[in-house]
């Protein structure tokens, strides 16, 4: 069997759905843990610290998208990757995921192949992510890329992964117009992810960091603008 160091949660209250998952996430030597419902899943991911999640978005009592919110509210668990796994693929729900905090969402029905083959590629990129040490002042703002932080006038914030990582490439070319496609690709890399979600991390950016660095280039994208 091969061995794998990477902790994977696996949530959601069909037990066919969890033993076929976990039965090909085994074989490949990762460390599985599972959760029934959304409560439960927040504890789990407390005690473990998962590398990644596979998130349902209908469950009993607090539904993925809620319990998404709450694990990206939490600071230790700020590197974990998330992956929603459900049969609603309408474009709304998928929207919904990616805002609150989702890396990934993938449709039922279950493609145990497919599913495995996009663990070990987001696990993979963060990898390499992980490689990258960034920590920069600019424009009156310091940004660390370990830390996922901000400094603004001389208060720390802590910004959710995507947040950030918008925040931190539209900071690397100051005065660059990004189109709202490039960002897509670059930060959720993912072309069916709507434009909207871009504008929707643009307007929670502001209200953390100031109005003043963020600039909308109407019908194109944005920049974080320097002079």
């Amino acid at each position: 069997m091969k061995q794998s160091k990477n902790k994977i949660l696996l949530v959601d209250d069909d037990e066919d759905i969890l033993e076929i998952l976990e039965y090909n996430l085994v074989k490949e030597g990762f460390n599985v843990h599972i959760a029934k419902n959304g409560k439960l899943a927040i504890e789990e991911a407390k005690s473990i610290m998962p590398d990644l999640i596979v998130l349902d978005v209908m469950m009993p009592g607090i539904d993925g998208v809620e319990t998404c919110e709450q694990l990206r509210s939490i600071y230790n668990l700020r590197n974990t990757l998330i992956v929603f796994f459900s049969a609603r693929n309408e474009m709304y729900t998928q929207l919904a995921g990616f805002d609150a905090g989702a890396d990934d969402y993938i449709t039922k029905p279950i493609k145990p192949k497919l599913i495995v083959a996009k663990i070990k590629a987001l696990l993979r990129r963060q990898s390499i992510e992980n490689f990258e040490e960034v920590s920069f002042d600019i424009n009156g703002l310091t940004i660390n890329r370990d830390e996922y932080s901000v400094i603004a006038e001389g208060t720390k914030i802590i910004l959710p992964k995507k947040e950030f990582e918008l925040l931190a490439l539209l900071a690397s070319s100051p005065n660059k117009i990004f189109k709202r496609k490039e960002i897509l690709n670059k930060v959720w890399k993912d072309n069916e992810v709507s434009s909207r979600t871009v504008d929707v991390h643009i307007t929670k950016l502001r209200k953390k960091i100031g109005e003043s660095h963020l600039k909308t280039m109407t019908g194109v994208g944005y920049k974080f603008e320097t002079v």
